[in-house]
């Protein structure tokens, strides 16, 4: 039996890794990220790294800094089908309707819980695509909720912030006994 290895560092797009995602309340989390000065086939291969990532958890959205690169970016797919991923690089969000719609939220750093959360009804994000190239998007619903919750991230804050200190105590005691059991076993 003859295997061919793949070279981790291999520059083919069609060749992806799993990223670790960082837990709360690892401290890398709460690093702002910085922008993104080149869109190039570096940056192009990391997004498509980031979305096997995000499938695989599975999520709907994953912001870089949630596997340890902090740069300005995040990926999302909202689709019931998973066939609309989309990339924003240097995002910046305009507030179109403030009045507050909730919405449950989870997060791929904060396996396991889930918590309503207020956020804008109505945004316009302005982003660079995988390309490059500039683009404006005015978002309502689950897709606004997304891309505030990625933002965040990209800004070094969690939804865990929007919930009590009580709340945020016992998810982060929680999480620190399921990461010490995991290193145990």
């Amino acid at each position: 039996m003859v295997l061919k290895l793949t070279n981790y560092f291999s520059n083919d797009p069609d060749f992806m890794s799993l990223l670790t995602i960082l837990e709360f309340p690892d401290p890398r989390l709460r690093k702002r990220a910085s922008p993104v000065s080149v869109v190039d086939d570096t940056l192009r291969n990391t997004i498509n790294d980031m979305f096997e990532t995000m499938y695989n958890a599975p999520g709907i959205g994953l912001a870089a800094t949630q596997v340890d690169i902090h740069k300005r970016l995040l990926v999302l797919d909202v689709s019931e089908n998973k066939d609309a991923p989309m990339v924003f690089i240097n995002p910046e969000i305009e507030v179109l309707d403030s009045e507050p719609m909730g919405y449950e939220e989870g997060c791929l750093s904060v396996p396991g819980y889930f918590d309503m959360v207020n956020r804008p009804r109505k945004i316009l994000v302005q982003a660079l695509d995988k390309n490059g190239t500039e683009f404006e998007l005015e978002a309502e619903g689950l897709l606004a909720v997304c891309i505030q919750h990625e933002v965040d991230h990209l800004d070094g804050k969690l939804f865990v912030d929007y919930l009590s200190i009580l709340k945020r105590q016992r998810i982060k005691n929680k999480l620190l006994k399921d990461q010490k059991q995991r290193v145990n076993v």
